[in-house]
Formats: structure tokens, sequence, C-alpha cells
């Protein structure tokens, strides 16, 4: 072997250890996003968990993998790992900066993108400047309303779980995954990490759960905190904040739009009586991009 066999076979191997990938967030909730249609990644589960370390990894609230779709309907796919392994069914938030991604970064000139998730098709309506995309609004598609398990009981209705000793009144609903929605008083005061670790793993819940805790600040606008299915308290959650507008519409707390304000920035969610879809409209910024190894 020459040394120059020797320096490219070394440049090959180096480039199939490392990936680029891409840090964004929408509303504070952050996600590493890389694009296997250049890069592969065998184990999507096990480098969410290594990257998204905020001490020893990227840090991050997961990984967001995009690539060609697996509809025919669709335009890209989007798949999602939490910061734990597991896999998500959705995220609004990383819809948003897929859409941002996908334009600014020119793997399309679309404007209505069709997004292929665990949850179904979402369409990306992306309001753009020039060859910025300043928000995008997700049709998130219709709510889901039943209480699974041996909790059921009437679309909408209020279920009442025990945790911890303590009664937590609130409302199921599903935007693709799972929530359950707890209106309280003073959501600051809220313990978040111990109640949401003991609700998302509640018996009422066999696949786990995402928990929102919300109270109402004015007419139309929400403030929620939140935790996560598989990565805790997280800045924000696009799939939470609908769930939340939905719960306060049907409860009589809002009407059908309002601005659900997070740790990490506002959302404004407007649930459409016309086609019972839910829209979420909301901004997606880069971070920051450099390359890691597989």
């Amino acid at each position: 072997m020459t040394k120059g066999d020797f320096t490219e076979q070394r440049i090959n191997v180096m480039a199939q250890q490392t990936i680029h990938f891409t840090k964004m967030h929408g509303a504070g909730n952050d996600y590493i996003y890389v694009n296997t249609l250049l890069y592969n990644i065998p184990d999507p589960g096990a480098a969410s968990v290594k990257w998204s370390d905020r001490h020893k990894g990227i840090g991050a609230d997961g990984l967001v993998t995009i690539g060609a779709a697996r509809n025919s309907d669709a335009d890209f796919a989007m798949r999602i790992f939490n910061a734990d392994g597991s896999e998500a069914m959705m995220c609004g938030n990383a819809s948003r900066c897929v859409a941002k991604y996908l334009y600014e970064k020119g793997l399309t000139r679309k404007t209505v993108i069709r997004l292929d998730t665990l949850s179904g098709v979402k369409t990306l309506h992306l309001h753009v400047s020039g060859n910025t995309v300043d928000s995008v609004t997700v049709d998130m598609l219709c709510p889901g309303l039943h209480v699974p398990g041996q909790y059921a009981g009437p679309a909408g209705t209020d279920v009442t779980l025990t945790a911890g000793g303590r009664s937590f009144k609130g409302t199921f609903v599903s935007m693709g995954n799972p929530h359950f929605v707890i209106f309280t008083p003073d959501v600051m005061t809220t313990d978040v990490a111990l109640w949401g670790a003991m609700l998302e793993n509640h018996e009422a819940f066999p696949h786990r759960c995402n928990i929102e805790f919300a109270q109402t600040m004015a007419p139309g606008r929400l403030r929620v905190r939140v935790w996560e299915r598989g990565s805790g308290i997280t800045q924000a959650c696009g799939t939470g904040a609908c769930a939340t507008a939905v719960a306060a519409a049907m409860t009589g707390r809002s009407g059908r739009e309002t601005d659900v304000v997070m740790d990490g920035g506002t959302l404004n969610i407007r649930w459409n009586e016309a086609d019972n879809h839910v829209y979420m409209t909301g901004g997606a910024e880069f971070v920051f991009e450099g390359d890691i190894a597989i």
C-alpha cells in the first residue's frame, strides 16, 4: 500500500465515523438534526442517548432524523428519538425546525411541505421572507379525546388519577401521541419533575404519557409547563401546547384560539371548528452545527 493509498483509506474511514449535525430549537425545545439522505446512523436510539447528554454530548432533548418519505403522499420523513433512546410518534416543535432546515438549506423550494411521521403525514405551511423561514404553521390534524384502558369514559371527560398519595384531575388528549393535561391555580409552584415523572408512568398509560400542567393567565392565553415522555422537563412541547389548548377549549377555560406560553416561548394554537384540525404556529431557530463521531 502506498502512502497515498493509506491517506485515502484513512480519509474514508474518518468520513464513515463522523456525521454532520445541526442543533435547532423551537420555543426552546431543542433537538439534534441529521440529514439521513447523506448520513447513515445505524442505531439512532443509542446515538440519541449519547449525543443528548448535556454534559458529555451535544446536549438536547433528543435526535431528529430527516430522510426520504416512506409515504408516497409526503415529501420527506421525520423520525424523533427522545433523550432516553425511545422513539416518539410526533413532535410539533421539531416539525417546524425540519421545515426551516429543508427550506433554508436548499433541499426544497416548496412553502407547503408534506412531512411523513409515525403519527401520519403532517402539512407544514412555511411563512417566508426571501430565503428565511420566519414561522411555520403545522396542521396537527384532529385531536383524539378517548381515555385509554380501564379509565375510559365519554370523549373529553375529565379523569382523576392518584399518584404519590395525591389526586390529579385532568383531560386526556391525543395529538398523535398521548397527553394528560392538568389545570392548576399556580403552575409555577407545581413540582413538575416530581409529579410529571410519576404520572408519565401511571398505570392508566401503559405506553407512558406526556404530562402538561396548565394555568389560565387571561382570555386567550395559557401558561404551560411540560413533562415529556422519555425526555423529562423540556422548555416546550408543540403537541403538548395543542393538547392543552384543546383541553382548555373543551372545559370552557378558553376559546378555540389561544396563545400557549411555555418556558421556552409562545405558540399560537387554533382548533378550527370547520375541519376539527388543530393548527400550531411558531418559529424555529438554528443554534449551531458541527461534526460528531458515530
